[in-house]
């Protein structure tokens, strides 16, 4: 890793925006270009936060304030990376299903997503099926990320897989789920394509399915 990002991803590992975006505007002034900066500097230090929180030495706390430095520096980076050609490595649409009003576990994943390389379309909360077909329609995305928390709204669901089936794109679309009420065993009887327990798998089983 080139020696001027190592502030980068020192601050993103330990949650410091500012610091993230100095380290990423230092990185740009000093002409290193923007994949390497997007590779090394952020998405290197959110799959350390990952690994961190699978060996429950970060909790979420944590990854948020990770996830919002990256964040941060992305900002930043976003018009280099277009000006430059970097592509993300795929379109996830993120929402939460029909009846659910729940978003800090949708919007961790969301953060956690774009560290890993994602383009990332949020619908937001209370979304019913076909807008979530729509969502991925427009943005050509290939994984749809649908959460719940509630038991009373999971069924919403099988619906939005149900839908996508109906508008033809269920073989172009991967589906995950997730949500505190959620199992693998669940995702597997209305058809998901994955299952993620926490926002660090989450990016992990995205990369699966692309």
């Amino acid at each position: 890793m080139n020696p001027k990002l190592q502030a980068t991803y020192d601050a993103v590992v330990n949650g410091d925006l500012d610091a993230a975006k100095k380290g990423v505007q230092a990185a740009i002034d000093a002409a290193i270009p923007a994949g390497e900066i997007l590779q090394d500097g952020l998405i290197a230090p959110m799959n350390q936060v990952g690994e961190l929180f699978e060996r429950q030495e970060y909790f979420v706390p944590e990854m948020l304030v990770a996830a919002r430095a990256m964040q941060g520096g992305l900002a930043l980076l976003k018009p280099k990376l277009a000006a430059s050609g970097v592509k993300p490595i795929g379109t996830v649409v993120m929402g939460t299903v029909k009846g659910d009003l729940h978003d800090i576990g949708k919007n961790l994943v969301a953060m956690m997503l774009e560290g890993a390389g994602f383009s990332v379309v949020d619908i937001g909360v209370d979304q019913s099926p076909e807008k979530f077909v729509e969502a991925a329609k427009a943005n050509r995305a290939q994984v749809v990320g649908i959460s719940a928390l509630l038991t009373t709204t999971m069924p919403g669901m099988k619906d939005t897989i149900e839908a996508f089936a109906k508008a033809g794109m269920r073989k172009q679309v991967k589906i995950m789920v997730g949500g505190a009420p959620l199992t693998d065993a669940y995702a597997k009887q209305i058809g998901a394509d994955g299952y993620a327990a926490d926002a660090s798998s989450a990016a992990r089983v995205a990369k699966t399915l692309i």
